[in-house]
């Protein structure tokens, strides 16, 4: 990890810079970078594989962590540019993957639905360089304002707990449900909102079948201003995992006492309630309140914000 730091700890997620011992931050960076045109963006995805976040090829040190490739970016009017050293990112490219293709549509699909449903979800834009389609994810932990970039401070679910990467998911002793909303209860400054806004997460990733919403795909985050309150943060990575039979249908944190979609019965709604901390009947109205206005945003012709054709 400490080596990944050295070549990539420059952006991380949240409000933290790492740099080696003896290496002070750059100053802050002047003037805007080189917008990529559509070749050298396609170039720059293609490359990605081998050559995670550019490692090693000078300029910004970025690192996101999760299994797809992502590259941070920043946009010069409205074209993407790789940020200047010091630059803060302010978006994310994740390509479609090799292994899992149609990944990133799935998940520009269920961005775009959390969003029609009314729930806090990142904006994202589809897009495409020379015949490579990708998602632009806009980056919630950053706040514009006054030609600067704020870097905002933000723990996924995991880290607040305490718990390892390696032990994301429940099945490996990961955290619960009940224990993200213990959390979210202690650290939240308005908990009433933001428990009911996390009780919505839970049951939306039910009702598209995204069975890998665990602890680190939750974050904690502080709005700008370091007396400012504590939120939960909007949803990213929502996909339907469902669509592919190789991944696992296990879900990463038990809903209710179900494991799998399959499994789902009613009973479960009423002890993931339990789990909440709130009324089942409310858990129950709002989940037939979510399934419906699902299945109406589809049914109305759901658009993916897209600014070509591809």
């Amino acid at each position: 990890p400490f080596r990944l730091l050295v070549a990539l700890g420059g952006d991380v997620a949240g409000a933290l810079a790492f740099l080696p011992t003896g290496e002070h931050p750059p100053k802050a960076a002047t003037g805007e970078p080189e917008p990529l045109d559509d070749a050298a963006l396609a170039a720059l995805i293609d490359r990605l594989p081998r050559v995670p976040m550019l490692a090693g090829e000078g300029g910004a040190r970025l690192s996101l962590a999760g299994a797809q490739s992502k590259l941070p970016v920043v946009l010069v009017g409205g074209k993407v540019a790789v940020p200047l050293p010091s630059q803060p990112s302010t978006h994310l490219i994740k390509p479609e993957p090799d292994r899992f293709p149609g990944l990133a549509a799935n998940e520009a699909f269920c961005l775009a639905l959390a969003r029609a449903v009314g729930l806090d979800a990142v904006d994202a834009e589809w897009r495409g360089a020379s015949g490579r389609p990708y998602l632009l994810v806009t980056r919630y932990d950053r706040a514009a304002a006054d030609d600067t970039v704020q870097r905002l401070n933000q723990e996924d679910f995991a880290q607040a707990l305490g718990v390892p990467s390696n032990r994301k998911y429940a099945a490996e002793g990961g955290p619960v449900f009940r224990d993200c909303f213990t959390l979210l209860r202690d650290a939240a400054a308005r908990p009433a909102v933001e428990v009911l806004k996390l009780v919505d997460a839970a049951i939306f990733n039910v009702i598209i079948g995204n069975a890998d919403a665990h602890a680190k795909n939750f974050n904690l985050l502080r709005q700008e201003g370091g007396g400012s309150p504590i939120v939960l943060a909007p949803l990213y990575d929502l996909v339907s995992t469902v669509m592919w039979a190789e991944l696992s249908p296990r879900f990463a944190m038990t809903f209710g006492g179900a494991a799998t979609l399959e499994q789902l019965e009613a009973k479960h709604f009423d002890r993931f309630a339990t789990d909440a901390g709130v009324a089942a009947p409310f858990v129950r109205r709002r989940a037939s309140q979510l399934a419906e206005a699902v299945v109406d945003a589809i049914g109305r012709g759901l658009k993916v914000p897209r600014l070509d054709d591809q």
